[in-house]
């Protein structure tokens, strides 16, 4: 893989395609049938998506397996719309925190807010609002669903970005310097494609926790506001409160066949597309593959489409032509004054201050300070089950992770596997979770805990597999030539080579995990309920009363728990795999 092209003049093709006169027809046949079919499938999704609100009461959702298919596109278009809006997020406010301190100081910690917020909590806010912008159409409920699947998708992303932007090699960033690239072909032609097998794993990992939150975003509940869009998430809600176990089985196989579908048709040929951007001298002899990106690069009909996009790299190139620079200097004399850092830190701490003091007066125009003093105990119940099953998890997913990530055939075998399991919703089992902690008369505080890494554990196996399958080869083959083995081989090369990667999978495992607290601390099953003894179980009971003040203060309170979290331990971890990690 070449990042760069040395003269800055060229730009590489998107796709290699075969010589025209090896090009068969047959495989442009192949791939018009699957765009036209893929086209159609998605206009009427959106056609649907644009009816009059009044609609879902006239066509109720009914656990009919015909209908299941109709329901599958619905959720599916939601959640690549949402992962397209995570990709434009990531682009923007990732890059900017990665390369401006000020931004920086704003971004990062709105991350660590954010992705502790749960999705009830956002849908408690943004369903009226996008309701208003679209009155009377089921577009206002759809965005409103489509926001939520962002809120679990975006952060691991941003972070992952981010984290790739900060260990960028110094050698290649002197190169782009100094033949005088634009910060535009700078993030085309070094940035994006170092970033972006790290990326790819995590936009898998976004997609399945995505469906983790599928039946929250589309069986809304806000107070006195219940609209049910129809999609997997609402069946299965419907199928949970009927008790229904054969239509928890259909929804439960609808969700394979379609995490299958896209696995084949979307992840695999990038996760092919992604690998020649590896960062090695040596080719690895062993190389992901995809049956659609091969047929994809003989095609006709994909070089015609993809045409433009060379011809605006070509003309982009011409225009930002600049002259060649010597080495970079003179970059710390225009970098800002200490001062200066000073006064920006000291204007985002007032506003933190003005916006804690404007949240407090809404809290405490119903609350005292023993309710506030309870709710930090509770959310020290719900950091102990978060810190001890994160360290589990570690313990398991970042052996295995190596193991995949470094053999590609077993990758390829595993990915769709990794992705269901990744996706299974934690309400599926919350049947034979209830049946089995009630009729044994175990505690709910400590067996309703597993249920909430369920879905956010996957974040450190798919970070890992992405850093293990990042390692370069020829570092692994001088690693196997100089017999470093068994415990040397994990402290010198497997550990080091995967650290950034965790620490990013851990971050927003342990920030997925505050989140999933809402949806495990408060289990049902029919007419039966347990509840665990936390800070996820505070909010859902008044997400569920629609009683704001309580929602803000459990919001509140966890967002302080975990930045608190990550300033004390993860942040120093990502300072030390930026300083010590970086593979120069």
């Amino acid at each position: 893989m070449i990042f760069l092209s040395p003269d800055g003049k060229r730009a590489q093709p998107v796709l290699q395609v075969a010589r025209p006169g090896a090009i068969p027809y047959w495989a442009d046949i192949v791939a018009f049938l699957l765009l036209a079919v893929i086209a159609l499938l998605v206009v009427q999704g959106v056609r649907q998506m644009g009816q009059p609100l009044a609609a879902l009461d006239q066509v109720p959702l009914v656990l009919d397996p015909w209908q299941l298919p109709a329901y599958a596109l619905r959720t599916v278009l939601r959640m690549f719309a949402a992962l397209a809006v995570s990709l434009l997020f990531t682009f923007t406010i990732a890059t900017l925190a990665a390369k401006s301190r000020k931004a920086e100081l704003i971004i990062v910690p709105a991350l660590d807010i954010l992705q502790s917020v749960p999705v009830l909590g956002f849908l408690t806010f943004t369903v009226t609002f996008f309701m208003g912008l679209f009155p009377g159409r089921q577009l206002g409920v759809e965005c409103a669903a489509i926001f939520a699947i962002f809120t679990s998708q975006a952060w691991n992303m941003a972070f992952s970005f981010y984290q790739s932007l900060r260990t960028l090699p110094h050698d290649l960033e002197e190169v782009t310097w100094q033949f005088g690239f634009s910060p535009w072909r700078r993030f085309l032609r070094l940035e994006l494609p170092f970033a972006m097998p790290g990326l790819v794993w995590n936009m898998m990992m976004s997609m399945s926790g995505g469906w983790f939150f599928v039946v929250a975003s589309e069986a809304i509940s806000v107070g006195d506001t219940t609209v049910t869009l129809p999609g997997i998430g609402s069946w299965l809600a419907l199928a949970i409160a009927h008790k229904n176990m054969l239509a928890i089985a259909w929804a439960v196989g609808g969700m394979a066949v379609v995490i299958m579908l896209y696995d084949q048709l979307f992840f695999r040929p990038i996760v092919a597309w992604a690998d020649k951007f590896r960062f090695e001298q040596t080719a690895s002899q062993q190389r992901p593959s995809s049956w659609l990106y091969d047929l994809v690069r003989r095609t006709r009909i994909m070089r015609l489409l993809l045409a433009p996009l060379g011809w605006l790299d070509g003309a982009m190139a011409l225009l930002e032509r600049r002259p060649a620079r010597g080495p970079r200097r003179a970059v710390a004399a225009r970098e800002p004054s200490a001062l200066l850092n000073r006064l920006w830190g000291g204007l985002v701490l007032l506003g933190c201050l003005a916006a804690s003091i404007q949240i407090a007066r809404f809290i405490m125009t119903e609350l005292s300070l023993a309710d506030v003093l309870a709710t930090f105990g509770l959310g020290m119940a719900t950091m102990l089950r978060v810190v001890v099953l994160i360290a589990l998890a570690s313990l398991i997913w970042v052996p295995i992770g190596v193991w995949i990530g470094l053999r590609p055939a077993w990758a390829e075998r595993l990915q769709p596997l990794a992705q269901f399991l990744a996706a299974f919703p934690a309400n599926v089992l919350f049947p034979f979770a209830v049946v089995i902690i009630a009729g044994l008369h175990l505690n709910p505080d400590i067996w309703l805990s597993p249920l909430m890494v369920l879905g956010t554990q996957w974040y450190i196996l798919f970070n890992v597999i992405a850093g293990a399958s990042a390692l370069p080869t020829d570092l692994r083959e001088a690693s196997h030539i100089f017999g470093i083995r068994r415990w040397q081989w994990w402290r010198q090369v497997a550990l080091p080579g995967v650290f950034p990667y965790y620490v990013t999978g851990a971050l927003t495992a342990s920030g997925g995990s505050w989140n999933a607290s809402i949806v495990t601390e408060v289990v049902s099953w029919g007419d039966r309920h347990l509840q665990a003894t936390g800070l996820g179980a505070y909010i859902a009971n008044a997400t569920q009363a629609g009683d704001y003040p309580r929602v803000a203060l459990g919001i509140a309170v966890m967002s302080l728990f975990v930045i608190a979290f990550n300033r004390i331990l993860w942040r120093p971890l990502y300072g030390f795999a930026e300083r010590r990690l970086r593979l120069d």
